[in-house]
């Protein structure tokens, strides 16, 4: 398997794991919160947006940079 195979199954696998974590956060009663309310708990606090301006930042340059 090459390394660029490997890598791509990764984050696959990454997606599909938060995927499955927002929905399971988005049943009644459930003790992990979804995508949506952990993103508005970051972005209260200033350095909260920093960080998520930088992780869509590197998203951004991973995934559109060089496509």
């Amino acid at each position: 398997m090459s390394a660029w195979a490997l890598t791509t199954a990764g984050f696959a696998a990454v997606g599909v794991a938060l995927v499955l974590l927002n929905y399971y956060g988005k049943r009644p009663g459930a003790r992990v919160p979804s995508f949506g309310a952990l993103c508005g708990f970051l972005m209260r606090d200033p350095w909260g947006r920093v960080g998520v301006l930088l992780a869509w930042w590197w998203l951004g340059w991973h995934f559109l940079a060089r496509s």
